[in-house]
């Protein structure tokens, strides 16, 4: 904890900088930032007791339905305490006189990390990752669609410029208000650290993406992307949305994750020159155990119930439990660089997962891989949606809730009692939706049944 004396000389200089409000923000389950704003002078006081919020939190679907889930029903809706997390603060370029910062969630009673906290789970994973002597490295790319108010759509949104074929498209031709450059400067002038973006396969479909740097950091700026990026289209009068498959003709946005991991000296321990594919023992073991724990990773890389409307054969999107060389039909890709730019890309994630509990599975699936020195298949070869050459993922979110469920060895990396906080509460979204009459059913079956 960041002594008093040193936080009321932090808030006197944010005074002089113009800044008169600090933003607290954590993020729950489904990867939302929930927070608070507090006036700078308050800071001193808050970073030493934190900030209370309801544990129920954890506990709210989407909707603001407050579920059962980590018995926090039964426990009489307690409170956590959030931290700020001062080597996290930003100023917010949109906001002027406002900075923000990441905070971390803490037990009241006895000041330890709370099980249902997506940092922690992620800070649990590098403790325990750190046992193979490397450092993990992540460089996000996440996939959304920008959509505009549409009176005479169902569902009251329809796609932003929604012209066909502007895949990779600049300038106006594919973004006539030009969203893409006003974002990627605002997101840079916010420290996120973007690299570039594009537009992407679907109308009003774009993708940016981020400097690859150490795991939490990583997480940390793709969970603030998010955030950031619904808040500007709101700016805009418009909808972000990281929605897995928003529409039903179009395909869907993707949260790629390229992984390498540094030896302590900085070297990049998955490359190997000489060897076959130019991989190191460590980058195999690694494919191994992405690849045996895939089915549970597609619980927390794909985790809702239209998550797995974004798969299926020729959807760009994976379908089957492979790898291939720079084969981008495959669910884990090595791309063709090699030297210290080796690296893996886990391409399983739609955008709607949270940021920091799919690098967390990743970093486990990736060291149970190397603990136990899983050697993986042969490499898949051509178009790979061939469901005879290698196993099919998980279908549906039951199923892969299951298959997490069952991954004794993921769920031990990743914490029991998170396990099964976020299982039940996904559960109960599985519940929700099965109860749920769609504008399908009635489309097909209530005029000639």
């Amino acid at each position: 904890m960041v002594g008093e004396q040193v936080t009321r000389e932090l808030a006197s200089r944010l005074g002089e900088d113009g800044i008169d409000v600090v933003r607290v923000v954590f993020p729950d389950l489904l990867g939302t930032d929930r927070g608070r704003d507090i006036l700078v002078e308050h800071l001193p006081a808050v970073t030493q007791r934190g900030l209370s919020f309801c544990r129920a939190v954890y506990s709210t679907t989407p909707g603001g339905k407050t579920t059962e889930n980590g018995g926090v029903l039964d426990a009489g809706l307690p409170d956590v305490i959030v931290v700020p997390d001062l080597d996290t603060l930003l100023p917010i370029p949109w906001e002027p006189g406002v900075a923000w910062c990441i905070g971390d969630a803490v037990s009241p009673a006895d000041e330890r990390p709370v099980d249902e906290s997506p940092r922690q789970v992620l800070r649990r994973a590098l403790e325990i990752f750190s046992a193979t002597g490397l450092s993990p490295v992540v460089g996000p790319e996440l996939e959304y669609f920008l959509c505009e108010p549409d009176e005479d759509r169902p569902n009251g949104w329809r796609p932003y410029c929604d012209e066909p074929g502007n895949v990779y498209a600049t300038g106006r031709r594919g973004d006539s208000d030009g969203h893409l450059l006003r974002t990627l400067r605002t997101l840079s002038s916010a420290g996120l650290q973007t690299t570039g973006g594009n537009h992407e396969y679907a109308g009003g479909q774009f993708e940016i993406n981020l400097v690859h740097s150490p795991a939490m950091d990583a997480a940390d700026r793709a969970f603030r992307f998010k955030t950031s990026v619904k808040e500007l289209a709101r700016r805009e009068g418009r909808l972000a949305t990281f929605m897995a498959k928003p529409f039903n003709d179009g395909g869907g946005s993707g949260f790629h994750l390229h992984l390498s991991c540094h030896e302590k000296d900085g070297r990049n321990a998955f490359q190997a020159a000489g060897t076959s594919h130019g991989l190191s023992d460590e980058a195999r073991w690694a494919i191994g155990g992405i690849l045996k724990h895939a089915p549970a990773l597609a619980a927390l890389l794909n985790p809702t119930v239209n998550s797995y409307k974004r798969f299926g054969p020729d959807s760009l999107a994976p379908w089957l439990i492979d790898w291939g060389l720079d084969n981008r039909s495959a669910m884990l890709r090595v791309p063709a660089e090699r030297g210290e730019t080796t690296r893996l890309e886990l391409r399983l994630g739609d955008a709607s997962a949270n940021p920091y509990l799919g690098i967390a599975g990743l970093i486990g699936a990736t060291y149970l891989g190397i603990r136990d020195r899983i050697e993986p298949p042969r490499p898949s070869a051509g178009y790979g949606y061939d469901p005879s050459k290698a196993p099919t993922l998980p279908a549906t979110l039951p199923d892969a809730l299951a298959y997490l469920e069952e991954d004794t060895a993921m769920v031990e990396v990743l914490g029991k009692d998170f396990v099964r906080s976020y299982v039940d509460f996904k559960w109960e979204e599985v519940a929700r939706f099965q109860r749920f009459v769609t504008d399908w059913e009635f489309t097909e079956y209530a005029y000639h049944l």
